[in-house]
C-alpha cells in the first residue's frame, strides 16, 4: 500500500499526546516532505532516515514521500520520531507488513548505521500511553527506564533490523521488566551524624523533613550549612511510588534521569549565577528547570542573596501552588514543582558580621542592603529561619556524637505517617481551610499565638505557617492538639526576619 500510520508519541510540558505518524508515498520526483509543525530536529530526520535505511539493508523508495505529524497544531521536537518515520516510509512501499504497526507504539533516534539511540522522557510517555492497550518499542536504555512505569508493555531494541524482524515475526523483541528498584532508604545520604554541634539546626531540620517545611539557614561561613542542607534528603520518609514516577519523569525531560536512582529523593544545588530560566525552566521550546528537577526532593539554594532579585522572585507562586506555567509567545507549558527549599546566606557581604573577634568590616547600610536582597514576600514563604554561629574550637575537637540520620529518620517517619492518615499530605501543604480543620489549638497556645501576632507583626501568611510548623512540632511529639510549647517553638523559628 502507499499510505501507512505509525503511532507514537509527543511533549507538551509533562504530558505526551498521541502523535500519529502518516505516511504516503506517490509518483512524482523523488523528494522527502514533512509537515506537522516539525522542528529543526525532525526535519533532520529525512537524511537520517535515509542513511539508516540504506545501511540497513532496506531500499529507499524513489518516490514522493509525505510524512504528516499529526494533530497539525503540535509542535514536533527532537530525534525520537526517526523510528516511526522509517518503519512508516518501509509499510507504504511494502517492504515490511503493516499489519502488526497498529498493535505499537514507536519512538527512538537512528543513527546512519541503523542503531537505535535513547530518547528524552520515555518515561512520560509510557506513563501517557498507559489506557491505549498498545506495546511500546523503544531503544535499550530508554526502554529500561520506561519499564519503571510497570503500566506498559515495553519492548526494547537496539537497532531498526530488530524491530523490522520483530513486526515480521522473524525474531521477538525482548520485554524490558521494571527491574528492583529497592534501596536500602538513606545508604546512600550523608549522615547527619557528621555534623558536629548546631543542636538547633539539627532539631530545625528535623522539623522541616517531618512536615515538609522550606527552611534557611544564616551564619557565617564555615559553620555548616551546606553540610546541613546536604543531609536533609537522608532524612526523609521513604518515597512513594508516585512520587519517585513524577519525579523520575521530570528528569526524564531533561535526559537527566538514570534508573538505578530511582526513588532516591533529586537533590538541586543550582549555582547563584543561575538565569531565571535555568532555575524556574523555559526556552522556546519550554524545558523544566531546576524548581522542577526538584520536584517531591530538595533546592538547596547557597549564597541565596547573591541570586539575582528576580530570580528569586519568580519562585514566590511556585512555594505556594507545586506548579510553575511557562508561557511563550508560542508555547506554554506547566510543570510540576513540588520542591523543599533550603537556602543558606551570611550575615553580610563579608559573612563575619557580629562576630567578636572584629573582623567585620561592613558598614550599617552594607548589611541592611545585603540582606534586602531577599524581599519580605519570599522570606514569609519560608517556615524556618535559623541562626547557624560559629563553634568554638572545643566543640571541633570532640568527636562527634549527634544522632545518626536513620534514627531521626524513623521520627520523621512516623510524624509524617501521622499527616497522611489525618489529612492525606504533609503539614507545609495544608490550605487555609484545612488548617482550620486539622490544626487545633489550646487556649494557652492560642493566647500566646494572637501575642506572637502583634509582637513580632506576623503577615496573614506568616500567622497560617506557624500554624502549619506548631502543627508539625506536636505531630512529632504524638500530640493531637497544638500546646503552647509547640507554637513557641514555631514562632521561635521565624525570627530571622523580623531581626
Amino acid at each position: 500500500m502507499s499510505l501507512a500510520i505509525v503511532h507514537s508519541r509527543g511533549l507538551d510540558g509533562l504530558s505526551a499526546p498521541e502523535v500519529a505518524v502518516e505516511v504516503h508515498l506517490a509518483g512524482g520526483l523523488p523528494s522527502v516532505t514533512l509537515v506537522g509543525l516539525p522542528d529543526t530536529e525532525v526535519k533532520e530526520a529525512r537524511d537520517r532516515v535515509r542513511a539508516a535505511l540504506q545501511n540497513s539493508g532496506f531500499a529507499f523508495p524513489s518516490k514522493r514521500i509525505t510524512v504528516n505529524l499529526a494533530p497539525a497544531d503540535l509542535p514536533k521536537e527532537s530525534g525520537r520520531f526517526d523510528l516511526p518515520i522509517a518503519l512508516g516510509i518501509l509499510a507504504a512501499s511494502g517492504q515490511i507488513p503493516d499489519a502488526a504497526l497498529a498493535d505499537h507504539e514507536f519512538a527512538g533516534e537512528l543513527s546512519l548505521s541503523g542503531e537505535l539511540r535513547p530518547i528524552r522522557g520515555a518515561l512520560a510517555m509510557v506513563l501517557a500511553a498507559g489506557g491505549q492497550g498498545r506495546s511500546f518499542v523503544l531503544p535499550t536504555s530508554s526502554a529500561r527506564e520506561a519499564a519503571l512505569a510497570g503500566q506498559v508493555r515495553v519492548l526494547a531494541a537496539n537497532t531498526l533490523l530488530e524491530v523490522c524482524a520483530h513486526l515480521t515475526g522473524q525474531g521477538v523483541l525482548a520485554e524490558c521488566l521494571p527491574a528492583d528498584e529497592s534501596i536500602a532508604v538513606g545508604s546512600d545520604y550523608p549522615d547527619l551524624a557528621d555534623v558536629r554541634g548546631q543542636a538547633q539546626a539539627k532539631r530545625a531540620l528535623e522539623i522541616a523533613a517531618a512536615g515538609a517545611h522550606s527552611i534557611l539557614l544564616a551564619g557565617p561561613p564555615g559553620t555548616g550549612k551546606s553540610m546541613l542542607a546536604s543531609r536533609l534528603p537522608g532524612l526523609l520518609p521513604p518515597m512513594t511510588l508516585a512520587a519517585a514516577l513524577e519525579s523520575a519523569a521530570v528528569l526524564s525531560l531533561a535526559g537527566q534521569f538514570r534508573p538505578e536512582f530511582f526513588r532516591r529523593y533529586p537533590y538541586r544545588a543550582p549555582h547563584h549565577t543561575a538565569s531565571s530560566a535555568a532555575l524556574v525552566g523555559g526556552g522556546s521550546v519550554p524545558r523544566p528547570g531546576e524548581i522542577s528537577l526538584a520536584h517531591h526532593g530538595v533546592l538547596f539554594l547557597d549564597e541565596i542573596p547573591e541570586f539575582d532579585r528576580r530570580v528569586l522572585e519568580a519562585l514566590r507562586e511556585p512555594l505556594d501552588s507545586g506548579r510553575i506555567h511557562i508561557s511563550r509567545a508560542a508555547r506554554q507549558a506547566e510543570f510540576p514543582a513540588q520542591f523543599q527549599l533550603v537556602a543558606a546566606m551570611n550575615p553580610c557581604p563579608c559573612g563575619y558580621h557580629g562576630d567578636s573577634t572584629g573582623r567585620c568590616r561592613c558598614t550599617a547600610e552594607q548589611v541592611r542592603r545585603y540582606r534586602s536582597r531577599l524581599s519580605g514576600p519570599l522570606l514569609d514563604r519560608i517556615d524556618l529561619q535559623i541562626e547557624v554561629p560559629a563553634l568554638p574550637a572545643e566543640a571541633l575537637q570532640k568527636p562527634a556524637d549527634g544522632e545518626a540520620s536513620a534514627v531521626v529518620r524513623g521520627r520523621v517517619a512516623l510524624a509524617r505517617e501521622v499527616q497522611i492518615k489525618r489529612q492525606g499530605k504533609a503539614n507545609a501543604h495544608l490550605t487555609t481551610r484545612e488548617i482550620d480543620q486539622f490544626c487545633p489549638l489550646e487556649a494557652a497556645a492560642a493566647g500566646l499565638l494572637e501575642h506572637a501576632i502583634r509582637h513580632f507583626d506576623l503577615s496573614a501568611r506568616a500567622y497560617h505557617r506557624v500554624l502549619k510548623l506548631a502543627r508539625t512540632i506536636a505531630d512529632i511529639t504524638a500530640v493531637g492538639t497544638i500546646e503552647a510549647q509547640h507554637v513557641a517553638e514555631a514562632v521561635q523559628y521565624r525570627r530571622i526576619a523580623k531581626d
